[in-house]
């Protein structure tokens, strides 16, 4: 998906080119942690710097251009 626009077919992933969810930091940080449909959870195998990066690169890329970062702080307080 070079494109950053989703896959279809089994199981739909989220886009993250322009995805409207990404607005608020909580969205990407729970679907990275947990999981989603057929994307795999990440928060076991990630810390929470290397999370908070993902997401920040998420958010300024494909499109997107949302300015307020989300901090390791945020992703070690939605763990709980």
């Amino acid at each position: 998906m070079p494109d950053a626009k989703g896959a279809i077919g089994a199981g739909a992933y989220p886009a993250l080119a322009n995805n409207i969810r990404l607005i608020a930091g909580i969205y990407p940080i729970t679907v990275v942690i947990n999981g989603q449909r057929a994307m795999p959870p990440f928060g076991s195998d990630l810390t929470d710097l290397q999370i908070a990066n993902v997401i920040n690169y998420i958010r300024t890329h494909f499109g997107n251009h949302y300015k307020d970062g989300v901090s390791a702080a945020a992703v070690k307080a939605a763990r709980r």
